[in-house]
């Protein structure tokens, strides 16, 4: 049966909770401003080195052919989190690489940015080459993009034929994690081609000084590592909001759960003191009639 020191304890321990919730809520709440804020800038970065690459590319037509054979094998970059309390945000992922991978007829190759969609990936019986924890802050997806460079470097070094595809979640204008595919290698010929025949917003159209491939390497490198820092940033804004909502949630839940304990505990109270009262006019009573008699 509960006591009045039992409903004290346990709506103590609710409100703490709460505040944690609350905490939590407003550190998502910054949070995606925060990568939001990072993609909208690596976008503006991505617009200079395209303009880069349609200078190079005009300086050496026709493009030059990068594009990989589509016989290799496919490796799938999967961007989640590392820490739960974010709704079905996982699972989303997680799923959408499965479906991914699933539809290739031959080796799959797989990492993983997050503990808990590797874990994801592992039960449902995918062996994953490598996993790397999640940035905590819009600066350190630099660190992230670039061990993902690294890691592709090294298969290349391998000798296979990149086809590489990037899974993540992005807010939509529903949801807050909608599943999302992005192509990463091998780059389009055809946007190649689109941007060889951009036309130049200027009426001086720079000139390329230095050598024409070392150039298009570093642009390429540099648009690859854009889309990977962009992705992981999409990806981050996502989790917070999935974070977010889920934290409202619970809100909700721990408001409901407050009010039916604190109605608990005033009729608990309420109780004791009637039975208080009732016991005080039962001897008020006898002792009446012991004085009468």
């Amino acid at each position: 049966m509960e006591t009045l020191e039992r409903l004290v304890r346990r709506i103590d321990a609710v409100h703490d909770l709460h505040a944690i919730v609350r905490t939590m809520k407003a550190l998502s709440a910054v949070s995606i401003r925060q990568y939001e804020r990072a993609a909208l800038a690596l976008g503006e970065y991505h617009r200079t080195v395209t303009f880069g690459l349609s200078i190079v590319l005009r300086s050496r037509p026709p493009a030059p052919a990068i594009e990989a054979p589509a016989k290799g094998p496919l490796t799938v970059i999967v961007f989640g989190s590392d820490h739960g309390l974010c709704g079905r945000f996982n699972e989303i992922v997680a799923a959408e690489a499965e479906r991914v991978m699933a539809a290739e007829p031959g080796p799959v190759h797989c990492f993983a940015v997050g503990v808990q969609p590797a874990r994801r990936l592992e039960a449902m019986g995918r062996r994953l080459d490598d996993a790397l924890y999640t940035a905590s802050t819009a600066s350190g997806l630099t660190a992230t993009a670039q061990a993902l460079l690294l890691r592709l470097d090294a298969r290349r070094g391998d000798g296979d034929d990149l086809r590489v595809v990037i899974v993540h979640n992005r807010r939509g204008r529903a949801t807050p994690a909608e599943p999302h595919r992005v192509p990463l290698l091998p780059i389009s010929e055809r946007w190649l081609a689109e941007l060889a025949a951009r036309r130049w917003p200027t009426r001086v159209v720079p000139s390329v000084t230095m050598d024409v491939d070392a150039a298009f390497a570093a642009l390429v490198r540099e648009h690859l590592f854009v889309t990977l820092f962009r992705a992981g940033a999409e990806a981050l804004a996502s989790e917070h909001a999935a974070r977010l909502a889920a934290m409202q949630a619970a809100e909700r839940n721990i408001d409901e759960r407050t009010e039916a304990l604190e109605g608990a505990y005033r009729r608990l109270r309420q109780a004791t003191i009637t039975a208080e009262l009732l016991d005080v006019v039962a001897g008020d009573e006898v002792l009446g009639a012991g004085e009468a008699l």
